[in-house]
């Protein structure tokens, strides 16, 4: 036995570590798990362990570390965690006495650690190096069995909580935007009211005194067809700006030459939803001048009344598709039905529209996929969607477009998200859908999204994603089946049991 060393470790609270034996700590291994099934003097070629010794909350890996080992507790309790971008921790899973851990690294050919592992109480472990720990897997068919059995259970235990993390990740970005896009319509709404209240108060002046003198059955027909004419729509017909500011200089400048009151602000508005001035020729001709620049100063407060009807209108329209596309994403019933991917990439697209438009970036869409359906259950698509579309435009430089197109092949529906950024490299192609493998700078990426996707669309659907990439041409293509998608089918069928 050799004397205590100091390994891994805080410096306050270091490791002690004893070189040791195996016959020494022989029925400490007969009570583990990894051991049970095999005694010591059957371990071939692992002849001495280290132990070592730790009080609670003592670093034994950090994520990076490049020295990788085996552990086994024979006391204490160690806790596995994954650093989040964020800075927080998810847990891993935990070691307690007779269970061994650090197999993961080792066996995904990993050459530095992926987790951070502490003790949470004081603890005494066993270390074996990475070559003892392949001597252990090649010599010793129980151990290889419970090793193996250890980190599928941990993988999948991991996998749950990381497509939980990235769903909430998900879905804390999504309302962040939604937030903001609800607060847009919210604040034109609220202005719209605030005037709409002004506009009437001035409405109600003017009608009363425009009501003091008779009319004319001329005048009376005059006034209908302003008003049926304002009572229409909310807006014209799209001009360009250049036509618009002539319009709205030769409408303001015809009003003034008529004497009409307020008619630099009176132009703009009565343009704006369509007059043109021979509309107003009955006014001129059958009205006083002094009762015509009444008729078209009530014209105008009529015309902005309805304008911001029109725009409380337009911004809950606005809330309510807002709404109604964050209920397509997220919809969560059981029950098979068919789902239009158009319509699902739209509500993406507007559940997503905030980020897009802070980097100024254009969406064109090429629907060409006929029929556009497919038979789903869930909000699985919606993952994808947004995974992709998300990724597309952390990839697309300043004033960049996104392309998304759709077409229908034999026995697919085709699905393509494409940016024109700088392009993933051919030596990360191979990877791009392995969990944890990301491109993006370091606290930007989780490298789980992609993973989720590919899994969503290969095993949810029974589908297949490919991705093509070069230097300002990258392209995520997905191929949903058109008929009998495995999502569609009972939960008891999946998988073909029974």
């Amino acid at each position: 036995m050799t004397p205590e060393t100091e390994t891994r470790g805080t410096a306050e609270q270091p490791v002690k570590v004893e070189s040791i034996s195996l016959g020494d700590v022989a029925k400490d291994l007969q009570n583990s798990q990894l051991f049970a099934d095999t005694p010591v003097e059957e371990l071939f070629g692992v002849d001495q362990v280290e132990r070592g010794t730790t009080r609670a909350g003592t670093v034994l890996v950090g994520p990076g570390d490049s020295r990788l080992s085996y552990w086994l507790v024979l006391s204490g309790n160690i806790h596995a965690e994954r650093p989040e971008p964020d800075g927080s921790l998810s847990t891993v899973g935990t070691a307690r006495p007779g269970e061994g851990f650090g197999e993961v690294p080792l066996l995904l050919g990993k050459t530095r650690a992926i987790f951070l592992i502490r003790a949470i109480e004081d603890s005494v472990l066993l270390r074996f190096a990475e070559e003892a720990f392949w001597t252990l897997m090649s010599c010793c068919p129980s151990v290889r069995r419970v090793v193996l059995a250890n980190m599928g259970q941990r993988l999948q235990m991991y996998q749950v909580e990381a497509l939980h993390r990235e769903k909430l990740v998900s879905l804390g970005t999504l309302a962040a935007g939604l937030m903001h896009e609800l607060h847009n319509p919210g604040a034109a709404a609220k202005r719209a009211a605030s005037q709409l209240r002004e506009s009437l108060m001035r409405l109600q002046q003017l009608s009363l005194r425009f009501s003091d003198q008779p009319k004319t059955a001329e005048q009376l027909a005059c006034i209908r067809a302003m008003l049926e004419h304002t009572m229409r729509s909310c807006h014209a017909k799209a001009i360009s700006s250049i036509e618009q500011a002539d319009a709205e200089e030769a409408m303001s400048e015809w009003l003034a030459g008529a004497g009409v009151e307020n008619s630099y602000k009176i132009g703009p508005a009565l343009v704006e939803i369509g007059f043109e001035q021979r509309e107003l020729e009955c006014a001129r001709a059958y009205f006083a001048p002094a009762a015509f620049s009444d008729t078209l100063n009530w014209l105008e407060s009529l015309v902005s009344s309805v304008s911001q009807v029109c725009a409380i209108e337009e911004s809950i329209s606005r809330v309510s598709e807002l709404v109604s596309a964050v209920k397509k994403f997220a919809y969560g019933g059981d029950a098979p039905r068919e789902l239009d991917v158009h319509d699902s990439l739209q509500s993406t697209l507007t559940i997503l529209g905030h980020k897009l438009r802070i980097k100024q970036i254009s969406v064109e869409k090429r629907f060409n996929a006929s029929p556009s359906t497919i038979v789903t259950r869930g909000s699985a698509l919606g993952q994808v969607w947004t995974n992709l579309i998300d990724n597309a435009a952390d990839a697309s430089p300043l004033n960049g477009q996104i392309d998304i197109s759709t077409w229908t092949e034999p026995d697919w529906l085709v699905v393509c998200v494409g940016d024109h950024g700088a392009g993933i490299p051919p030596e990360n192609l191979p990877r791009i859908f392995d969990a944890f493998f990301t491109t993006k700078p370091q606290g930007s990426g989780t490298g789980l999204g992609l993973e989720i996707v590919h899994r969503i669309v290969t095993q949810k659907f029974g589908g297949k994603i490919d991705v093509e990439s070069k230097p300002g041409d990258t392209r995520f293509i997905v191929r949903l089946p058109r008929k009998n998608p495995i999502e569609a089918q009972p939960p008891d069928q999946q998988n073909g049991k029974p």
